[in-house]
């Protein structure tokens, strides 16, 4: 069976906030927010991501490619160009990709020794 390309090219995450506490070893178990990236596509998905908070002007674009027929995990932890996210401050997040893609939104809270971890799929726009 062939599989063409599914998804959306654009998908947007308003309820984000890495957590600034983490307990265990690093990388592990590093609070962190984070999105799984999947493309179905035969072509490199060159992705775009701008961040938006509640009080300050919009930070990105952050760059990233996930190549054909594979997934990606990116942690908004790792994001630090053109500036690191900002830990324990709420934003959000819009995604622009030049092909199809699914996006799936993931928090590890490990603030409390815990490991609270919940995942949702973001919201495609187009």
């Amino acid at each position: 069976m062939k599989h063409s390309s599914v998804g959306h090219k654009t998908w947007a995450l308003p309820g984000c906030c890495i957590p600034a506490e983490s307990t265990g070893e690093e990388p592990a178990h590093t609070s962190r927010d984070e999105i799984s990236i999947l493309n179905t596509g035969e072509s490199v998905a060159a992705i775009e991501i701008m961040i938006y908070y509640t009080d300050r002007e919009p930070v990105g674009p952050y760059r990233i490619t996930v190549d054909a027929k594979r997934m990606r995990t990116i942690r908004f932890n790792d994001l630090i160009d053109p500036e690191a996210i900002l830990l324990a401050k709420e934003f959000a997040a819009l995604l622009q990709s030049d092909r199809p893609v699914v996006v799936q939104f993931s928090r590890l809270d490990t603030a409390h020794g815990g490991r609270d971890h919940s995942t949702t799929i973001a919201f495609p726009v187009t």
